[in-house]
């Protein structure tokens, strides 16, 4: 039987919800193609990550352990992952759209002879081929791409665009990985993440983005209590370029083609015209929310549910609403 191949990313110790979703695709794939979905996952202490994976509805589970592992290493990684595919001979390989796939992908696309198609949104089975669809031209248009004959089809995956996977059964098993640390290369020596109860900007359900509209950057406070009234874990607050640029907000924040893509079930813009560069980071959002006072501007062509008004009526009155119906 043919296997799809996930590359899970976990860190330290914890798998992360996108390589969930990564699962969940290839599950899908799977039933198409007649295929079994192998998850890898490489690291140190990888007793949770084994046990998330083994819940996720893969038909096998690898973790490669070594302590030279504990932090990611795209030479170290890239190595162990292409001695366990050499055993597997994929028709797919698959990661999340994350800064490690964005980085390790394109190692083992090139060792295995493979095409690579970055950020999918889609994934197919079509005529024997596996392919992927991504959107091409800030989004205006979607590329479909198979893999070439005999080599696997390597991509990594839109975050939110696929469900997680889900379910049990999956034969477990562990490798102890044989590295010389000194040949690993460059290592992540460490993760500084910023304090915050809130998801992700790219793995949020919801997010809450602002403009220029909003007219000097404490107004903000009213794009923060809307992401906090959906509750803790659900919203994300979002800027547009010309926010960040003005030093309103930080760069991490900053959604567009110059900022983070996200395609989140809900995406709310607030004061934000729709520049084309803008769009190209929010235009695969499930269902898009616009709330501009300008009756032309473009962020309306694409949204699903538009608001003509004034942000600053409008938004409280919207936060209520959600604050009632999240708390009843």
């Amino acid at each position: 039987m043919s296997n799809i191949v996930v590359i899970a990313e976990a860190r330290s110790g914890q798998v992360k919800k996108p390589s969930l979703e990564a699962v969940g695709a290839a599950i899908s794939l799977a039933g198409q193609a007649s295929a079994q979905v192998v998850v890898l996952v490489a690291g140190a202490g990888l007793d949770e990550a084994r046990s998330t994976l083994a819940a996720a509805g893969a038909h096998k589970v690898i973790a490669v352990e070594s302590d030279a592992l504990g932090q990611y290493s795209g030479d170290g990684y890239a190595r162990v992952f292409q001695e366990q595919l050499a055993g597997l001979s994929p028709i797919a390989v698959l990661m999340p759209h994350s800064a490690m796939g964005r980085d390790l992908m394109p190692r083992l696309a090139a060792m295995l002879g493979a095409g690579m198609v970055s950020d999918a949104t889609a994934l197919h089975f079509e005529g024997g081929r596996v392919g992927a669809t991504k959107p091409v031209f800030a989004g205006k248009a979607y590329q479909k791409a198979f893999a070439n004959a005999g080599a696997p089809l390597c991509a990594t995956l839109r975050p939110n665009a696929f469900e997680p996977g889900s379910g049990d059964g999956a034969e477990v098993s562990t490798v102890a990985a044989q590295i010389d640390a000194g040949t690993l290369g460059a290592i992540v020596q460490e993760v500084i993440a910023a304090a915050s109860d809130r998801v992700p900007l790219q793995e949020a359900k919801v997010v809450v983005a602002g403009g220029r509209g909003l007219k000097e950057p404490e107004n903000f406070r009213i794009i923060e209590d809307l992401a906090a009234a959906f509750g803790s874990g659900v919203a994300a607050v979002g800027a547009s370029r010309a926010v960040v640029d003005a030093g309103w907000r930080p760069h991490r924040e900053q959604v567009g083609q110059t900022g983070k893509v996200v395609a989140p079930t809900l995406y709310i813009a607030i004061g934000i015209s729709g520049a084309i560069q803008h769009l190209a980071g929010m235009r695969t959002s499930r269902f898009i929310v616009a709330i501009n006072k300008d009756p032309n501007a473009p962020i309306f062509k694409v949204a699903d549910y538009g608001i003509v008004g004034d942000a600053f009526e409008v938004v409280p009155a919207l936060t209520a609403a959600v604050s009632a119906a999240a708390t009843a």
